[in-house]
């Protein structure tokens, strides 16, 4: 009797075990239900549930399990449609995912299973661009995306991707040039790139062990490397002709006919006038264009030299340490020292947090040398009286700036010096020295003053007045105490009270609005070219004023690329790849501000471990995951926020920096998103504690943008 209930216990427990789905990790089978929903809940996937069930247990068709976790998902062929949600890097133990041969008509989500070693999506009608997320697939071995409508250029970074060895791009409309990342898929052995709108050469795929390769029907130009000879299919392109032109001294041996043998061997030889020794035609080109180069260069430097005499002395100026202020120093401030406070109780008297750097040295004049006599190009006429702004004269301004003196700089970037100064009615504002280099065309300062004096909007900066004298150029604009959001967000002390929850949704509101106004109502519209928490100036209501605008045409875009290349963190994948930044570059810069809100993190960070030095690249794969979202919030926050206003602002994050430009939403639909956000946030008192007052103002007051 007592073994019979025995076997009746087991089979109730396993009974209830099953129903309860408790064969399948949890995490695993909620991504399946989600996946069985977005896809129309199609009958083909017998067995699957949009509530309850168990996926290994019950042998859900195209599952495969080991123990709890699903490894396999083979859903090939079954004509489903719709899409596949957006939890699927939850899936950590899947494998080898196959939804190829289906009708979704969709664009691929974001995540991906990030430890899939085969990935084919091939013939299932995806659309857009290809996630950015398979750069960290480190694990993945196939991929076949062919016979989409997969667009665009290949943002995708392929280098960590060493164990890859069979990629699939065919048929498909992908344009532009290969990545140069290819070169690092050392283990690729089949590649077929046929019928898309590749452009460029093939020179990157030189070096890989290759052993079949299709480039047919694209656009490719130059020559084909030696080393692909013979096992390229190479139909379709405008090929050039003849024998390839030698590569530029200095450039490794990777040139465009692949040939890595030196020069002595006699292989190659015969095309090349029956193997005479000596320089050729195309030799004595390369050296003629290197002199040309090299004279160029140093051309340019002695310009520079010429037109910037004050470098060196500004140079040795940065490299001293900084000074600490004395007691009576602090107390002979300026107004602006004096109050450049952090003031996150915006309800009482400012807590004094000085976020001016300390003096470098005891200088009369930082930019004293700059005031020496240039010769004065005539501006372009222009009528003066469109321009609405202040017109001040040099000495005016140096005796704001008491001569530009370096304790009242109080910022420095591309554009130039930014000076607090200190005017004889008691009026501060601050001063931007236009920097020569960044003014291409002197003569248009006039224009763009008039187009600056234009901008009229609560969240940007507003001009003043503007300088034009003896070769100088400078802006003069409204001044605000609190500092920039920069300041508030890496530079604040362990004393410092952190930015709640509410403000930093309050901030985000206000700078998205400033850029909607630019590139929607502004006409014509205005690329910002430099959005970045520094250049989003704080008032002492914690109101953000959008700095910088109408100032693109004064940044290059190959130095924005360049310094997008070299680690800001702000750059979009194209304005380093092409050099050009247009509004949907902004909407990514601006995503980026907004994983600084939600991180608490600088864009790229050296110090932190290679996984997490770039924000973006850490971030994105978790931001539609709530679990690790919760451990990304800024700890500063102390768990004081929302959980469901942190979700809805990730999901926000995530559209602006999708890699894809036209995926990128305009900014009024972010601003309508965040507006949602806010009146759907029910911001518990508790969320405002760290800014307020013991006042207690209402939630209303501090939700209003």
């Amino acid at each position: 009797m007592r073994f019979l209930l025995q076997v009746v216990a087991v089979a109730v427990a396993l009974f209830f075990s099953s129903a309860n789905g408790t064969d399948t990790d949890p995490s695993d089978a909620s991504v399946l239900r989600v996946l069985y929903t977005s896809l129309n809940s199609p009958a083909q996937l017998t067995k699957w549930s949009a509530n309850g069930g168990d996926p290994c247990g019950e042998s859900w068709t195209g599952i495969t399990c080991s123990g709890n976790r699903v490894t396999e998902i083979k859903i090939s062929g079954l004509g489903l449609s719709g899409s596949m949600g957006f939890q699927l890097d939850s899936l950590k133990s899947v494998t080898n995912f196959d939804i190829s041969n289906n009708n979704m008509g969709s664009q691929l989500p974001f995540q991906l299973p990030p430890n899939v070693q085969r990935l084919n999506l091939a013939a299932s009608g995806f659309n857009g661009g290809l996630p950015y997320s398979i750069s960290q697939m480190t694990s993945l071995q196939y991929l076949n995306v062919s016979h989409n409508q997969i667009q665009g250029s290949v943002t995708v970074a392929f280098d960590s991707l060493s164990a890859l060895n069979t990629l699939d791009f065919s048929f498909n409309s992908m344009t532009g040039n290969l990545p140069q990342s290819f070169q690092s898929l050392t283990s690729m052995n089949k590649m077929y790139l046929q019928n898309n709108q590749f452009t460029g050469t093939i020179d990157v795929l030189a070096n890989l062990p290759l052993g079949d390769l299709n480039v047919e029907n694209n656009q490719f130009t130059g020559w084909i490397p030696n080393q692909l000879k013979g096992i390229v299919q190479s139909n379709g392109n405008s090929w050039s002709s003849g024998t390839a032109p030698p590569p530029p001294p200095g450039t490794p041996a990777n040139n465009p006919n692949g040939n890595h043998k030196s020069r002595g061997n006699g292989s190659n030889s015969g095309s090349d006038g029956g193997g005479k020794s000596g320089i050729g035609g195309g030799g004595v080109a390369g050296i003629v264009i290197s002199i040309l180069v090299v004279g160029a260069i140093i051309a340019f430097f002695i310009i520079k030299k010429r037109s910037r005499r004050s470098s060196t002395d500004i140079e040795k100026l940065d490299n001293q340490p900084f000074a600490p202020l004395s007691s009576q120093e602090v107390q002979e401030m300026k107004p602006y020292q004096t109050s450049s406070t952090i003031s996150i109780n915006t309800f009482e008297t400012p807590t004094a947090v000085n976020l001016r750097p300390p003096p470098i040295e005891r200088l009369k004049s930082f930019d004293a040398v700059d005031m020496s006599p240039k010769p004065i190009v005539p501006p372009k006429k222009i009528n003066t009286a469109q321009i609405r702004a202040t017109q001040y004269s040099i000495a005016d301004l140096q005796m704001a700036t008491d001569s530009f003196n370096v304790e009242n700089l109080i910022g420095e970037g591309s554009i130039g010096r930014v000076y607090c100064a200190q005017f004889n009615d008691g009026k501060v504002l601050a001063v931007k020295k236009i920097n020569l280099s960044a003014l291409q065309n002197p003569e248009d300062f006039l224009n763009i003053v008039s187009e600056i004096s234009q901008l009229h909007h609560p969240n940007i900066t507003e001009l003043v007045g503007y300088c034009s004298e003896h070769g100088q150029h400078l802006l003069v604009y409204e001044f605000h105490k609190n500092g920039s959001l920069h300041d508030f967000l890496h530079l604040s002390d362990e004393e410092s009270k952190p930015l709640a929850w509410n403000s930093r949704v309050k901030i985000a509101l206000g700078a998205a609005r400033a850029l909607e106004y630019l590139h929607e109502v502004c006409s014509p519209l205005l690329v910002h070219k430099n959005i970045k928490s520094a250049n989003i100036l704080l008032d002492m209501e914690l109101n953000p004023h959008l700095s910088d605008c109408g100032l693109a045409s004064l940044i290059d875009d190959a130095d924005q690329a360049l310094n997008h290349n070299t680690g800001s963190g702000y750059g979009a994948p194209e304005g380093a790849m092409y050099g050009q930044c247009t509004i949907k570059s902004d909407v990514y810069s601006f995503g980026v501000v907004m994983l600084e809100l939600l991180t608490g993190r600088k864009p790229f960070d050296s110090e932190r471990p290679r996984s997490e030095q770039s924000l973006v690249r850490w971030a994105t794969p978790q931001l539609h995951d709530i679990d690790a979202l919760a451990k990304m919030v800024d700890p500063a926050l102390k768990g004081l926020y929302p959980v469901k206003s942190i979700s809805r602002f990730a999901d926000v994050i995530a559209l602006c920096v999708q890699p894809e430009p036209e995926f990128r939403p305009p900014m009024s639909e972010v601003v309508e998103a965040l507006v949602r956000l806010v009146q759907r946030a029910n911001m518990s008192k508790r969320t405002f504690s760290l800014d307020r007052s013991s006042r207690g103002e209402t939630d209303a007051q501090d939700n209003q943008s």
